[in-house]
């Protein structure tokens, strides 16, 4: 089957129901296929909104959180994400503008640097958005609450990362403390998120990798940036939800210890490069949910038909096993086309 008018908003995605999302992140099989999207675009959210949009106020984090829960729910899924609350770990103004590198960063250089650094804590910033936006939401729908960036990207962001290599053999105890200081405040930030009733499932948003191997030794991983994530899982589960880990690059030396140590309930962001999620599932979704996988990669080179075609059989692969909802690899950039991200969708809400 083909995809028809593939550069059309698709009709009548029907009710939202969150329960949906939950049995694929129990891994098992949701009543309709389901979809997963970390966050899409500012042009996406837009068109998905529709005349419902309202143009927010600057720092208006209410309105612009209503205007993505208009969109989600109009493109056919279950939940919105937003960030949670403004908590942020600054940097210095100047390194931001020079560079995105990831050897950006120099608020944290040393024992003395680390000691004049003002860490941010979490309970001192307003998380109100989330009842004020919960208590509008649709019926069936939840908030998926992300982190604002994850431990290794923070240090990384905070400290450079060829200063954090060299850290690790010169200062490892300075490295610890790096690490448990945003670790700390990620762990209070899911605390206090997770506790809203309007919020059904958080995201845990840490790059770890690149295309052949972790930012950091495996055994390195596993002392400085596991056992957070454990808390930060354990934190969330201690509220009765699910959360689930968002993490860039090759993660095949370290998938056990996302399942059997962390204990995630679902993995996100998988590139063809690395392993197509088609192997991953075969491979691990009977351990956790897999959600998303649709290369961005793919959604950019390949046909509007294609993109249909890798989502449908993708979505019959799991059909009577679960475990798994659709999206793409990572997210939805400006530059994949809205008719190719519609054909995605199509797969799924045409079978409702």
């Amino acid at each position: 089957m083909s995809p028809q008018n593939t550069e059309n908003i698709p009709p009548a995605a029907g009710e939202p129901c969150f329960e949906n999302l939950l049995k694929v992140l129990r891994r098992e099989v949701p009543s309709r296929p389901t979809l997963f999207e970390f966050f899409l675009n500012s042009r996406l959210y837009r068109r998905l909104a529709g005349e419902a949009w309202v143009e927010p106020a600057p720092g208006d984090l209410v309105s612009h959180w209503r205007n993505l829960v208009v969109a989600f729910r109009a493109a056919g899924y279950d939940y919105a994400t937003v960030g949670g609350s403004a908590l942020s770990f600054p940097i210095p103004e100047q390194a931001r503008a020079a560079t995105i590198s990831i050897n950006d960063g120099c608020a944290i250089r040393d024992r003395q640097s680390f000691d004049e650094y003002v860490w941010p804590e979490p309970d001192e910033f307003d998380y109100s958005a989330i009842d004020a936006v919960g208590r509008d939401l649709p019926h069936g729908m939840k908030l998926i609450v992300s982190g604002p960036g994850g431990l290794l990207e923070n240090a990384i962001a905070l400290v450079g990362y060829e200063t954090l290599c060299y850290l690790l053999v010169d200062d490892p105890l300075l490295v610890s403390d790096i690490f448990a200081e945003i670790g700390t405040r990620l762990v209070r930030h899911y605390e206090i998120a997770a506790a809203s009733p309007w919020v059904g499932a958080c995201i845990s948003n840490d790059d770890w990798g690149f295309k052949t191997q972790t930012m950091l030794s495996v055994d390195d991983m596993r002392k400085y940036i596991f056992p957070w994530h454990q808390r930060i899982v354990e934190v969330i589960h201690a509220a009765s939800k699910p959360v689930i880990l968002h993490s860039c690059g090759q993660a095949g030396e370290i998938m056990e210890d996302i399942v059997s140590t962390m204990c995630y309930d679902a993995k996100h962001s998988f590139e063809d490069a690395i392993q197509p999620v088609e192997d991953v599932y075969e491979e691990w979704g009977s351990r956790i949910a897999i959600v998303g996988g649709i290369d961005v990669d793919f959604m950019i080179r390949a046909s509007s038909d294609e993109v249909y075609r890798r989502s449908r059989a993708m979505l019959e692969r799991s059909a009577s096993r679960g475990s798994y909802a659709l999206g793409t690899g990572n997210s939805v950039p400006e530059y994949i086309e809205d008719s190719k991200y519609l054909a995605m969708i199509r797969a799924a809400i045409e079978t409702r």
